[in-house]
């Protein structure tokens, strides 16, 4: 059986990021980040912008019921660009993939309008089965065509509703495949896998800011019943979706280890 690979510290590697790309020498590689408009998609979507020469997305329409998503989506690419100037030169492309069929063979709490609960195999019922599995296989389709080498995901085991395909052990096995399956390097990049939500704000922070921060805050969409009308201190949605819980828990932890540094 495969071990567990060693954890990496993603804000070092941010910081790392950072310094590259103030000395004007990123990575050379491209970067294709699967960005849904999310608080932990948007992290991503800076950490490969500080950290690569260029870098381009990709989102997927699978008839979720958050589809308002994709529409944040755009409005976040935009504001980074223009919030971030440094950042908008290196921002390439946009893909939008048509995956109704994952909807339709969906029996998921995420693409039907019922409640959210817990399955009788330990699993909430927003589980789309093989959704990152098929995100990353696609992905790495386009990345291959666009000549980019290197997949940027939000997966993260740490805070997160205990999906089997957002674990590290998981990624690295897709990545061993990809790469063989291209016959090419493939790298998967998950600089969110072994931090918490709070951590996550706090990452955002380094990257952009207070700028960032509010920008997340403001633009990104998270809830999973689509809800945009409230907006909360940490962003919007309904407050009471497991997304939503876990977003407003980190905001406060971050908020409050803001307020004791400062203490």
């Amino acid at each position: 059986m495969a071990g567990k690979l060693t954890a990496v510290n993603p804000i070092a590697n941010a910081e790392q990021a950072v310094r590259a790309d103030n000395t004007g020498n990123p990575d050379p590689r491209t970067a294709l980040v699967l960005f849904s408009g999310g608080q932990d998609s948007t992290a991503c979507l800076a950490w490969a912008l500080a950290r690569y020469a260029r870098v381009e997305t990709i989102a997927f329409d699978y008839g979720q019921r958050h589809r308002i998503e994709l529409d944040c989506r755009l409005t976040v690419r935009e504001q980074l660009a223009r919030q971030f100037p440094a950042w908008g030169t290196k921002l390439g492309d946009d893909h939008l993939l048509d995956l109704a069929l994952l909807g339709q063979i969906s029996d998921t709490a995420l693409t039907d309008a019922r409640a959210i609960e817990m399955q009788a195999n330990g699993l909430p019922n927003t589980f789309v089965p093989g959704r990152n599995l098929l995100f990353l296989t696609l992905a790495a389709t386009v990345a291959y065509r666009r000549g980019a080498s290197v997949l940027v995901g939000g997966m993260c085991e740490t805070d997160y509703s205990g999906y089997p395909d957002c674990r590290d052990n998981t990624l690295k096995a897709q990545q061993v495949a990809l790469s063989l399956g291209l016959d090419a390097p493939m790298t998967i990049e998950t600089p969110l896998m072994f931090l918490d939500k709070a951590a996550t704000w706090r990452l955002a922070e380094q990257l952009g800011g207070t700028a960032l921060v509010q920008l997340t805050v403001e633009h990104t969409h998270t809830c999973y019943l689509g809800e945009r009308g409230v907006l909360h201190p940490w962003g919007h949605g309904c407050g009471e979706c497991p997304a939503c819980e876990l977003r407003a828990r980190g905001w406060a932890a971050y908020r409050k280890d803001e307020r004791q540094g400062r203490a």
